[in-house]
């Protein structure tokens, strides 16, 4: 392929593209335009960076060869539509999934999505057993050709009789904020937008508080996207560019909060006090403030300081005028305290949930007790802290053994609702009555065909890292298998900001797993599963402990003979493309193939991008020499090498993403085409309908699921797909 492809014009190059995906040759190839730059003596080469301006048009061009190029060869695997039609029928085998639901007064709200349907749509009933109610469809909002909307979040009044809700196109999370009245299901009109994570919250008198994101000035850099973001006050039916501000950088002389900081507050039902947060972007801790809801009053409400980011503060919940926080200060795997809003004195909390082996993962606070969700070893359990004096911590006898992902209550009534799934059961949402001490299946959740499948099993071991840190790792697959090295294997991982790989279940994996299928993941460090020091442990400087543990499970399946090196893929998304990236440039020999989803790759320049400043506090800056050696060690674009023989290679990402610019995940596809000797591909799949993944259709999700079993079974030499 000439190196000149670039100065074809548009047409041509996607009409070649497309001539070459037909007859398998090479992808089109991207001149070398090699930029470099000197960090505290180290000079970095960036062969590729011109592929950051995405608007330039002859990048465009190379992306979209590139996309149909890729969309040509996969769609050609033998079987890839059989494994297509075999992942909607397990999928959709379920009359609808659930999602997101909340508690507020005698009404259940919830996301959900109809097997038939392609989006979840906004539903409330009386209890939960009574008539539905659709209230938001975004099938009916009218979206551009090959577009779609999909709702980011919601919140529902605690008199039921409003409900706001973001909504956003193509998966940008570029969220409008939107009020409907519940009783009429119609609009009030109130439509905001810069609503990004607007956490909207309501006060007793109707009005609504929510984050908003600054207006840009034209010509503005990405990264000043995210920064002095304000918390405002708007009442219904006026023009939200007036609305007061409440919260932000240089707003109240009570309130430290820096532009690149985000910022929230909310009202806890019931209480007497409005709470204010200050975060420094993805940093789990925050800082607390409190305010009398009575002295509420724009930029001069009194706010006062609960705790400091140096507290370790993560999480709260308020009953009345308790409050509640889940703190790791001096307990790695958490304890959660009790103190009075109204004498806010952090020093003075009682300790009412002690630090234990278990790493206590959230809290909720019903009218007659808080819940506490824990993790032990990947299993969940549920304690019950009733408020009366002296109470101590009692543990809620539950359906099955397996992760409980979120929990929801109302501080107005008892009792709390769950979900809770496991590697091999899909779950549901469940209520715990404190009455008669029992749970229940809500029935929010349709239980399939192919949810609780009997001929699969969950084998948990532990991988010896290299310093000798023993790494959890969760094996799923169908009984009997032979331990003989010929079985196709994912290693799936993620390894940051303290986010646990708990137990998890899809039917669509049946299409891996009745071919022999072994899907592994891998607890590197970088997660929470033991607490803050598993997450401290594979940070920053630390970071290297990520892919040297998931070296180290690769390891262990092949020793012990699930899997072999030709038949191992790596798989990670996001963050997750650093444990991806940096394990295959680690160690290519030891992986025949690697699934990259929207993956971090350049940590060198994603700084520069919009969502990089607040990643700073999990993965360091470039302007400290400390900062600049550890993303250069953990940015895998930087990594790959000429001449090496890496392993086939996918790697997926949105074209709207917001969160990880898509040019990342181009970069790191012509480094690798450019430099692999091994014959094998790699190819790069543009959803230009998509970002992360948050907001994409059951049509995309099922489509990319299919291409990554198709390739990887047509790269593992599975029999039926080969040319």
């Amino acid at each position: 392929m000439p190196a000149s492809i670039l100065s074809l014009p548009v047409v041509a190059i996607l009409s070649l593209a497309s001539s070459i995906a037909s007859a398998q040759t090479p992808p089109p190839v991207a001149p070398v335009k090699d930029v470099s730059d000197t960090h505290y003596g180290v000079t970095v080469h960036d062969p590729y960076r011109y592929f950051e301006d995405m608007k330039n048009a002859d990048v465009a061009a190379w992306m979209k060869a590139q996309a149909q190029y890729t969309r040509g060869v996969l769609d050609k695997i033998l079987q890839r539509k059989v494994l297509l039609d075999e992942i909607t029928t397990f999928g959709d085998a379920a009359a609808a999934r659930v999602t997101a639901v909340q508690v507020v007064g005698d009404r259940a709200y919830y996301l959900k999505r109809k097997a038939s349907e392609n989006i979840p749509k906004l539903y409330v009933r009386d209890g939960f057993h009574g008539n539905e109610q659709v209230l938001v469809d975004p099938d009916k909002m009218e979206a551009p050709a090959d577009k779609h909307y999909a709702i980011d979040y919601y919140q529902p009044s605690p008199d039921n009789k409003y409900v706001a809700y973001g909504i956003s196109i193509g998966g940008s999370e570029e969220s409008v904020l939107h009020v409907l009245d519940v009783a009429t299901g119609k609009e009030t009109g109130d439509v905001i937008d810069r609503a990004n994570y607007a956490q909207p919250s309501w006060l007793p008198d109707a009005r609504m508080i929510y984050s908003r994101m600054q207006k840009l000035a034209p010509g503005a850099p990405p990264t000043d996207k995210y920064q002095n973001q304000k918390v405002y006050v708007h009442k219904l039916g006026t023009n939200p560019d007036n609305d007061s501000v409440l919260l932000g950088a240089g707003i109240s002389p009570a309130v430290s909060a820096e532009p690149a900081e985000l910022v929230f507050a909310g009202y806890p039902i019931g209480s007497k006090y409005v709470l204010g947060l200050v975060v420094n972007g993805t940093q789990n801790e925050f800082r607390l403030y409190a305010s009398p809801l009575a002295s509420l009053n724009g930029d001069k409400t009194p706010w006062v300081k609960i705790a400091d980011t140096a507290d370790d503060v993560t999480d709260l919940a308020v009953n009345g005028d308790t409050l509640y926080l889940l703190t790791h200060k001096d307990a790695s795997r958490f304890k959660v305290l009790r103190l009075a809003l109204a004498k806010p004195e952090l020093a003075a909390a009682q300790v009412v949930v002690p630090a234990s082996e278990a790493v206590i993962t959230g809290i909720a606070a019903a009218k007659d007790a808080l819940y506490v969700r824990r993790m032990n070893g990947g299993i969940s359990d549920l304690l019950r802290l009733a408020y009366t004096p002296g109470s101590k911590p009692a543990p809620v006898a539950l359906p099955f053994a397996g992760d409980i992902e979120a929990l929801a209550a109302d501080p107005r009534l008892p009792g709390v609702v769950f979900n809770a799934g496991a590697w091999t059961r899909f779950g549901g949402w469940y209520a715990y009555d404190p009455q008669s001490g029992r749970v229940s299946d809500t029935t929010l959740q349709p239980q399939g065909r192919y949810d609780n499948p009997r001929d699969l099993i969950a084998d948990e071991v532990k991988a010896k890292a290299p310093d000798g840190t023993l790494i959890p790792l969760s094996i799923v697959h169908k009984k009997g298998i032979k331990l003989d090295g010929s079985n196709p294997t994912i290693l799936y991982g993620y390894g940051a900001y303290g986010i646990s790989q708990t137990p998890f279940y899809r039917p669509q994996f049946l299409a891996w797993f009745n071919r022999g299928g072994v899907f592994a993941v891998a607890h590197v460090r970088g997660g929470g599963e033991y607490g803050e020091d598993w997450h401290k442990a594979g940070y920053k400087t630390t970071k290297p402990n990520t892919w040297n543990d998931a070296i180290a499970c690769a390891e262990w399946l092949i020793a012990n003979k699930y899997t072999s090196p030709d038949k191992l893929a790596i798989q990670g998304g996001s963050a997750g493309g650093i444990f991806v990236g940096r394990s295959i440039t680690e160690r290519p020999d030891l992986f025949g193939a690697a699934i990259d989803q929207v993956p971090v790759s350049d940590l060198i320049r994603m700084e520069t991008t919009a969502n990089g400043v607040p990643n700073i506090p999990e993965f360091g800056s470039v302007k400290t020499e400390e900062g600049f050696k550890a993303l250069y060690a953990m940015s895998p674009y930087h990594w790959v090498k000429d001449g090496v023989k890496y392993p086939a290679v996918l790697i997926a990402t949105g074209i709207n993403d917001p969160r990880v610019d898509a040019w990342e995940s181009a970069k790191m596809a012509a480094r690798l085409q450019a430099a692999s000797t091994s014959g094998k591909p790699i190819l790069l799949r543009i959803d230009y309908d998509a970002g992360h993944g948050f907001g994409s259709t059951k049509k995309q999700r099922y489509e990319e699921q299919a291409d990554v079993f198709a390739f990887l079974f047509w790269q593992f030499g599975v029999k039926d797909f080969q040319p």
